[in-house]
């Protein structure tokens, strides 16, 4: 594809004369027009505006210190009145955890798990979703992560949050711990929250205990671990 003006770039999204895969493409071969598309996201035009923030979302996963710099401006990005925008943020932010130098995910973790009261289910889910992500690249928050995490068996139902949705987000917490179980401290929480899920009437959720048990069932709680080794 012939690279397009910089300034006809979200016209040109907006028109559909280029894909948010062109957009990325030219992105990525042009770094110094970050600031247009991050620019874009304020845009009145649905099309510009969410194509631009998922296109922020492939950057931050394959180019994340290059949306580093950013971090605030994602930040401020949560409290949007647009929801897809919110879990754009919610995703890139969780990206941006493994290049986070000057540790601004730590300072951001009490807003960012906030949104696990949300009434919304897909806001929660990406919550959940992410944090596998977050505390693989944050070994020193993953019991925190881990401790926020136990707590979406108690979220409130909504007309947007149904007992079934509360299913599939408790299908993700057990993903999520899935990916950084052995970064856990106190695993025994983990282990106690997977076995109530496993007379869900939700066969996927079930499934998907059974499995970890299988897999982690036998893993002591590494503080008593520790104690024990330290009697010997």
């Amino acid at each position: 594809m012939e690279i397009p003006v910089k300034n006809n770039l979200l016209q040109n999204l907006a028109d559909k004369s280029i894909t948010k895969q062109d957009l990325l493409r030219t992105l990525e071969g042009d770094f110094s027009i970050l600031p247009l598309v991050i620019e874009g996201v304020s845009s009145h035009k649905a099309a510009v505006r969410y194509g631009c923030a998922s296109v922020l979302m492939d950057l931050s996963r394959d180019h994340p210190e290059r949306l580093y710099p950013y971090f605030s401006y994602f930040e401020e990005l949560l409290d949007s009145r647009y929801r897809i925008l919110t879990w754009n943020a919610l995703a890139i932010l969780a990206n941006l955890a493994r290049v986070d130098v000057d540790s601004r995910f730590d300072a951001v973790f009490i807003k960012y798990y906030s949104f696990l009261n949300d009434e919304y289910m897909v806001t929660v889910a990406n919550v959940v979703g992410n944090s596998g992500k977050i505390a693989l690249a944050k070994p020193h928050l993953a019991q925190k992560v881990a401790d926020e995490l136990l707590k979406v068996d108690k979220i409130s139902v909504t007309p947007h949050l149904t007992e079934e949705c509360k299913r599939v987000i408790a299908e993700a917490a057990i993903e999520s711990f899935d990916v950084f179980f052995n970064q856990v401290i106190n695993r025994d929480g983990i282990i106690e929250f997977v076995k109530s899920q496993l007379n869900s009437p939700r066969a996927s959720l079930k499934a998907k205990a059974e499995k970890f048990i299988k897999k982690w069932g036998h893993a002591r709680d590494s503080r008593v671990q520790i104690v024990k080794e330290s009697e010997v």
